[in-house]
């Protein structure tokens, strides 16, 4: 999309408390003039990291977040509230709502475990990717437009195949323009690009957006990479599903799961 003026190196700028403007760098990706959704799911974690800095540290970490996408998203100012659903010392459950126009765009909501000392036990992980240094990039961006997938630096593990493909993706912007973000906002922001890298039929014929999205995570990642070994599936009758097994540099972090609805362009 051309504004006629650069966009700010950031997904969003803040316009007040609770409010947000997404920049050019956050279009796409079958229409530009809409919002991607990978920022806006890193910008909801950022905004619940605010809202648990406004309370007294409770040693509680994000498990889970799960995202319903309840309409179309337009590249547009948004509100987000974060309000607790169930409180606990030990769990809590947290609920995000993102509004455009006075209209509730999306709905999130996480669940906080407690941190506890598992080290003795940990492991069960999937094998740690190939380091993204030696990795060549890839231009993601001749399959897909918006100034989202403009701005990735993308760098493939093998060579993509229809519905299967494992990448680690990155980013030189902010996600709020002036604010610094925990490495699992940052992280998150990236999460939803996995419905693009492992494409089963071309944008340009097919469109495939998912309508949820949901991170499980069984430790915190770390870095400026999110590696996503991602499996797309359509089934017969217009579902399918993008599913990726989440990793920074040092190996598995979690699992993301997409349910995509699956139609051809003459049938929009």
């Amino acid at each position: 999309m051309n504004t006629g003026t650069p966009a700010p190196d950031s997904y969003y700028v803040r316009t007040d408390t609770h409010r947000f403007k997404p920049t050019a760098r956050a279009s796409g990706a079958w229409d530009e003039t809409e919002l991607h959704f990978s920022p806006l799911g890193g910008l909801v974690v950022h905004a619940i990291d605010r809202h648990l800095a406004t309370r007294p540290p409770g040693g509680l970490l994000l498990s889970r977040i799960s995202y319903d996408i309840l309409g179309r998203l337009a590249l547009d100012e948004c509100e987000i509230q974060v309000e607790t659903v169930r409180p606990g010392r030990t769990i809590e459950l947290l609920e995000a709502v993102v509004s455009v126009a006075g209209r509730p765009v999306v709905r999130a909501r996480a669940w906080l475990l407690s941190a506890q000392d598992t080290a003795a036990v940990a492991g069960g992980g999937a094998d740690p990717l190939a380091p993204p240094e030696r990795l060549a990039p890839w231009r993601m961006a001749d399959q897909w437009p918006g100034g989202y997938v403009a701005s990735l630096d993308v760098r493939p593990v093998g060579t993509p195949r229809p519905g299967r493909a494992t990448a680690w993706v990155s980013t030189p912007l902010d996600l709020v323009a002036g604010e610094p973000c925990s490495p699992l906002a940052s992280y998150v922001a990236l999460v939803d690009t996995a419905n693009g890298i492992a494409v089963r039929e071309s944008p340009k014929a097919w469109i495939f957006p998912n309508v949820d999205l949901t991170v499980h995570l069984h430790r915190h990642p770390e870095g400026r990479w999110t590696g996503l070994d991602t499996t797309v599936v359509f089934g017969r009758s217009g579902q399918g599903i993008t599913s990726t097994v989440l990793h920074d540099v040092h190996g598995p972090v979690g699992h993301a799961q997409q349910v995509l609805t699956v139609r051809p362009i003459s049938g929009e």
